[in-house]
């Protein structure tokens, strides 16, 4: 008979491992201190690295503002950079950096110890600046571990190209035609005012005090050649408060002479950087005169001639981006019609070899192939359907005149001005639309 063995029975032991390793309670409260520490940890090291980034978010402002600041358009760095020969750092530009930095710091970021690095330097037409910054902000739950501070770093760049140097060869015609009234109210008191019903205050020297030029002073009225003088010294002032450093811009005023019989282009201040000079001598810029009525007849304006005299004395332009380099712009202010004697080349009709026609552009071409840049400002020249000379040989190319003076001007560089425009104005967008082209470099 087979004997039974005894039975082992794990019943009440398996049960109460069951029912633990069932139980929720018990797991999450094992678990919890488990991961507390990890867990805490890495909170903590959250909330210490947010407010790391926060620290390096506001230098990063500063440093921007620092970069941006000392390459301003009339910063310390830039007037200095423009007033140096060749390139080369800036020393002008670290010390400014450092206070525009300084100055935005605020609250916790103004104690913590900061390394600052700053570079300002001038490469040909180009003022750059770099502030760079490194910090430790402390720690307040990773000192737990160990970690007593989060280092942090940063750079900001900026660049300015800076502005062009130019010289300025301001061209006036300031001929017998330019005598004319400055507005309709000054034509038409001239008019009413002389027997042959004549709105040019021509400065007739024989004359003497009966001339239309001293009647138009007595009668108070302005000739277009008054308007033109105020405007180029009006110019000047916008040129000097217009430059970033002393030396950006020279000017040099020319007319087409003082009198009549030894017409040639006659130099009122030459180039300089002296622009309060070159105000008080336009004050010498006039009406041209002639030594009686009719004289020469009357072919006193040659632009061809003024235009080519130009040429010769305008030297070969430069890029612009240093003072010993500038480009060259011809600033031209006339009323675009010449008179002068072309019996063979003249474009319209002649008289007896007199040739009146619109400005001759092949004259403007030779001064844009050597890449001077001409700008034109043309003062409308006033139909006088009064005048049968007028009638006869202005009016048939009246509508010319303008489109030719725009042909001789650099693309973009052209300005119209009416009698009841303002010539001071129209000279001051014209000059401001030149100095803010963009300068082409390589």
């Amino acid at each position: 008979m087979a004997r039974s063995r005894p039975s082992l029975t794990f019943g009440a032991p398996m049960t109460t491992l069951k029912r633990f390793l069932k139980s929720k309670s018990g797991n999450f409260g094992m678990l919890t201190a488990i991961l507390f520490m990890p867990l805490a940890g890495a909170t903590g090291m959250a909330i210490d690295f947010s407010h790391a980034m926060e620290i390096r978010t506001q230098l990063y402002d500063a440093a921007d503002a620092a970069a941006v600041g000392t390459v301003a358009e009339k910063s310390a760095s830039v007037i200095q950079a423009m007033t140096m020969s060749g390139d080369g750092s800036i020393s002008v530009g670290e010390s400014d950096a450092r206070k525009l930095f300084s100055g935005q710091m605020s609250g916790e970021a103004a104690t913590l110890p900061i390394t600052l690095s700053v570079s300002v330097n001038r490469n040909l037409n180009k003022v750059s600046s770099s502030v760079s910054f490194k910090s430790t902000v402390p720690t307040s739950f990773m000192r737990l571990f160990g970690q007593n501070g989060i280092d942090i770093s940063g750079t900001a760049t900026a660049e300015y190209m800076t502005a062009s140097f130019m010289d300025f060869y301001i061209l006036i015609d300031n001929t017998p035609s330019m005598g004319v009234g400055a507005t309709p109210a000054d034509v038409a008191k001239m008019q009413a005012n002389t027997s042959d019903s004549c709105a040019f205050a021509c400065h007739d020297v024989a004359s003497g005090d009966k001339s239309y030029y001293n009647l138009a002073k007595k009668l108070g009225v302005t000739m277009r050649i008054d308007t033109v003088r105020q405007a180029t010294q009006q110019l000047t002032t916008t040129a000097k408060s217009t430059r970033v450093a002393s030396n950006q811009f020279r000017m040099g005023v020319y007319t087409f002479g003082t009198k009549a019989e030894d017409a040639k282009l006659t130099t009122i201040s030459n180039p300089t950087y002296d622009l309060d000079q070159v105000r008080s001598y336009t004050d010498a810029v006039d009406l041209m005169t002639i030594p009686k009525q009719g004289y020469n007849n009357d072919q006193t304006t040659s632009f061809d001639s003024a235009l080519t005299q130009m040429n010769t004395i305008i030297t070969s332009p430069g890029t612009g981006s240093t003072a010993a380099d500038p480009q060259t712009i011809l600033f031209f202010v006339a009323d675009g019609v010449g008179d002068s004697y072309k019996p063979s080349t003249c474009t319209k009709k002649t008289t007896s070899g007199r040739c009146q026609e619109p400005i001759d552009t092949s004259f403007c071409a030779p001064l844009k192939a050597k890449g001077v840049k001409i700008a034109v400002l043309y003062t409308t020249y006033l139909p006088l359907p009064a005048n049968s000379w007028y009638n006869s040989w202005i009016s048939p190319f009246q509508s010319q005149i303008s489109s030719k003076m725009a042909e001789c001007a650099s693309p973009g560089l052209y300005f119209e001005v009416t009698p009841t425009d303002g010539i001071a104005d129209a000279m001051k967008a014209l000059f401001l639309k030149v100095v803010h082209t963009p300068r082409l470099t390589s």
